[in-house]
């Protein structure tokens, strides 16, 4: 491995950004303890600004160092599709209408489910929810999924019950995407060259992907039935009163921009539609969209993408040097500290390899999509809902991986345990 300057220099940049992203929940206790300087604290403790900044110190450096002319190539040259789409698909899945028929299906399932309410909501978000994201894509159930249990569960749970619960929400949705190719992040950018169907994830990843979903959900359900049964659970959802036909649009508008996740001119236009919707019919809105929360997850995205684009230099050799066991723990572990869409993507790089090798990389990127905030797209959205409910209003990653190791045990042993 010999690599440039830049490389170098991206490379540094990169690990003060996980050190940055791992203080978070130090800068947010600043902010409560010395309020003179409040305001900056809770800055750097944005954790969905830290790759964002550390990107733009990174791009400023290469201007300086190389030109502006090589710096906005390179920059020209990185694709930020999957920080347009997070954007897009978080805020229209975050909509009054889409969170009414949501809502209503899930109460629709907890009615049926034989057990105490809450209990019921609570295995329903966290098991059925992510696995909806194999077709609404992941970084909408995410939304979903923490906009439904954020005033139901979060803002009541005890401290332990909160970080299990959110561990096994992240790994859920990581892994609950694979059922097809085309809704997570680490499939989809491998699909298209490994040749990868809805009928391969099915009979290869995703009923294996599925079975640890419902240990996970089911576990964490009856170890802490208990303090489920003492929160108060309303039959009578919070979203109501929006028309069907409204309903129906909205959905459309989902749909449109999922159907069009590759081509962000064509979902870009289909957002902007909603938009207009959304202010000609202000009356069947929630007071506000999450536009803040969408962008700030776009920018850590877009962060990561030019940060990560420059990490190949040992990231490739790294992956190249294992075999298929030593490959699975290996991109399982180095997704907590990378993007695991980017792993696979180097994986795709790499012409020749068995399928067996492909299998272990792309189940092992997904299974540690849970341990860190910035280990899987969606999860900096979920972070972005749910962090006000937690101390201090930061979530702390130490607690984040104590909650996501548990499932992430379960996802090890699906993957690897049933046969390939």
């Amino acid at each position: 491995m010999n690599p440039t300057t830049m490389q170098a220099v991206a490379a540094g940049l990169f690990a003060l950004a996980l050190i940055h992203t791992f203080s978070t929940k130090f800068f947010e206790h600043l902010a409560h303890t010395r309020p003179a300087h409040a305001g900056v604290w809770h800055l750097l403790a944005e954790v969905e600004i830290v790759f964002g900044v550390w990107a733009m110190i990174f791009m400023t450096l290469m201007g300086i160092m190389e030109g502006f002319a090589a710096a906005m190539q390179y920059l020209d040259s990185r694709n930020f599709t999957e920080p347009l789409f997070v954007f897009a698909i978080m805020v229209v899945a975050a909509s009054k209408p889409v969170l009414q028929v949501s809502s209503a299906a899930v109460q629709a399932i907890v009615r049926i489910l034989p057990m105490n309410r809450t209990m019921a909501f609570f295995f329903t978000a966290l098991g059925i929810v992510p696995l909806l994201g194999s077709f609404i894509t992941e970084p909408a159930a995410m939304t979903l999924a923490a906009l439904l249990m954020k005033d139901t569960v979060f803002a009541k749970a005890s401290r332990r019950l909160q970080y299990a619960a959110l561990g096994v929400l992240f790994v859920n949705i990581s892994i609950g995407g694979t059922l097809t190719h085309f809704a997570a992040p680490p499939v989809l950018m491998v699909a298209a060259k490994w040749n990868l169907d809805i009928v391969y994830m099915l009979t290869h990843v995703g009923w294996k992907a599925a079975i640890a979903v419902f240990i996970n959900a089911g576990v964490l359900t009856f170890l802490y039935a208990k303090e489920l049964k003492t929160m108060p659970y309303s039959t009578q959802s919070p979203y109501t009163g929006v028309p069907g036909w409204m309903v129906s649009l909205h959905l459309a508008f989902l749909v449109a921009i999922v159907i069009f996740a590759h081509h962000p001119a064509a979902f870009i236009a289909v957002f902007l539609l909603f938009m207009g919707v959304v202010a000609a019919y202000p009356a069947y809105q929630q007071e506000r969209l999450i536009l803040r929360e969408g962008l700030l997850v776009a920018f850590f995205l877009g962060g990561l993408v030019v940060l990560g684009g420059m990490q190949q230099w040992w990231l490739q050799p790294l992956l190249l040097s294992m075999n298929e066991t030593t490959v699975y723990f290996g991109a399982t572990a180095l997704t907590a500290i990378t993007d695991n869409a980017a792993l696979t993507y180097l994986g795709s790089l790499v012409e020749g390899l068995t399928p067996e090798f492909k299998y272990a990389l792309l189940t092992g990127a997904v299974t540690g999509g849970g341990l860190t905030i910035i280990a899987n797209a969606p999860n900096p959205a979920g972070a972005s809902i749910l962090k006000s409910t937690f101390n201090e209003g930061a979530i702390s990653p130490l607690g984040l991986l104590m909650g996501a190791l548990p499932p992430t045990i379960v996802a090890i042993l699906c993957f690897r345990l049933f046969p390939y």
